[in-house]
C-alpha cells in the first residue's frame, strides 16, 4: 500500500487546494452532504467526516432514477467509515418538468432532493447543506447548479478550485474505493429531452445497463429514444460488445424488455451525449 500511495501522491498543487478544502469546511461548524456515493460526494464527504467528525452528515436521496447498487455502494461507504447516513426517500415525478423531461430537468430534481436535504439538517442541527460539484462542472450544461444556488446550498470542491482529475488523485491518495469509480449520472439522464420519464422506463433503463455492467461493460450508458436503445460504450470496447455471442445477448435481453431497436453509438461512450440536441 505504501509503494503504491508513493507513486500516486498528489501534487504539492492538489495538496494546497485539500488543504483549502479543509478550512472551507473547517469554517463552516456542521456540514450535510448530499451523498450519492460517486467519486466527487466520496471524497467530500470523507474529508468532511475527517474536519468535523460527528458534524458531517451524509444524507442520500432515493428515488426510482437511483440503482440499487449505487445506494448499496453509497451505504457500504458510510458504514465502513463510522459516517452516520440518513436515506430520504424524494419523488421528482411531482415536478412536471422533470416528468416531461424538459431541458432544464436536472434543476426541478435537484431543487426537490436539496430541499428535503436541508430540511433533515435542520432537524439535525447541522447548519450548511453542501454538493460536490467541482470546476469540470461548470463546462458543461447543468441546470442543477442553478438549484443549488438558490437553496444556498455550498460546492466546496469548487470553492477549492478541485478538478475531477485531482479529486481522483487525492482519494487514491487517501485509500477511498471511488478513486477509480467510473463517472455515473442518474437514470434520468438517458432520455431524449421531451420523452416523458416513468418509472417503468427507468426500471427498464437500469435493467438493461446492469445487464451490461454484469457483462463486465463498467463504463456504458444506454440511451432510450423511443423503442430504441443506443448503447454507449468506450471505444476500446466496441468490438467486443459487437462480437455474435455479446451481441445477440444483448440484443435478446433488450428485445425482452420492450425495445424494438438495440444500435450501438459508433463515437462511443461520452457523458452528456443527449445535451447534443440542445444546440
Amino acid at each position: 500500500m505504501n509503494s503504491q500511495s508513493h507513486d500516486h501522491r498528489p501534487t504539492a498543487e492538489q495538496t494546497e487546494k485539500l488543504n483549502r478544502l479543509k478550512e472551507i469546511i473547517r469554517s463552516l461548524g456542521s456540514l450535510a452532504v448530499g451523498f450519492s456515493g460517486g467519486v466527487d460526494s466520496s471524497f467530500l464527504l470523507a474529508v468532511a467526516h475527517e474536519v468535523l467528525g460527528e458534524k458531517a452528515l451524509a444524507v442520500t436521496g432515493a428515488d426510482a432514477s437511483v440503482p440499487d447498487r449505487e445506494l448499496k455502494e453509497a451505504g457500504e461507504f458510510c458504514r465502513q467509515r463510522g459516517i452516520r447516513q440518513i436515506r430520504c426517500e424524494v419523488n421528482p415525478m411531482t415536478e412536471e418538468g422533470y416528468r416531461k423531461n424538459s431541458p432544464d430537468r436536472c434543476y426541478f430534481c435537484k431543487r426537490k432532493i436539496f430541499s428535503e436535504i436541508k430540511r433533515i439538517a435542520e432537524e439535525n442541527g447541522i447548519e450548511y447543506v453542501a454538493e460536490g460539484s467541482n470546476m469540470d462542472d461548470l463546462g458543461d450544461y447543468r441546470p442543477g447548479l442553478r438549484a443549488v444556488e438558490e437553496l444556498s446550498v455550498k460546492s466546496p470542491l469548487r470553492e477549492a478550485g478541485l478538478y475531477k482529475a485531482d479529486i481522483r488523485q487525492l482519494s487514491r491518495a487517501m485509500g477511498l474505493p471511488t478513486w477509480s469509480k467510473p463517472a455515473y449520472a442518474c437514470l434520468a439522464s438517458r432520455f431524449v429531452y421531451g420523452e416523458e420519464i416513468t418509472e417503468e422506463k427507468l426500471r427498464v433503463i437500469d435493467s438493461a445497463e446492469q445487464f451490461l455492467i454484469e457483462l463486465g461493460f463498467s463504463e456504458e450508458r444506454v440511451r432510450m429514444h423511443g423503442k430504441l436503445a443506443r448503447i454507449e460504450v468506450p471505444p476500446a470496447d466496441i468490438p467486443r460488445i459487437a462480437a455474435e455471442e455479446i451481441r445477440e445477448a444483448v440484443n435478446e435481453k433488450f428485445k425482452s424488455l420492450g425495445f424494438l431497436f438495440v444500435t450501438l453509438d459508433l463515437k462511443g461512450y461520452r457523458t452528456g451525449s443527449m445535451n447534443a440536441t440542445l444546440k
